[in-house]
């Protein structure tokens, strides 16, 4: 029973960060991985909204699809 309570729990947990996750952290210094993650959202119906470094001199991209923001900084 405590395996069984054990795996719901951490189910739970796991979906509650996966809905909650909007800024993700990628090495957006290289080129090919900003190229993937434009033409992968592109295709996915999101728009990059802007590009920017943040205060830490990081590279930071927003994209929006509707209401939804999605936060992609640099490592």
């Amino acid at each position: 029973m405590k395996k069984i309570t054990l795996l719901f729990a951490a189910l739970m947990l796991l979906l509650s960060v996966t809905a909650h996750a909007t800024e993700l952290r990628l090495n957006l210094e290289n080129p090919d991985v900003r190229k993937c993650l434009i033409e992968a959202t592109k295709y996915e119906g999101w728009e990059l909204r802007a590009t920017y470094l943040n205060a830490n001199e990081k590279l930071v991209m927003v994209f929006v699809k509707g209401t939804d923001v999605r936060t992609y900084t640099s490592i």
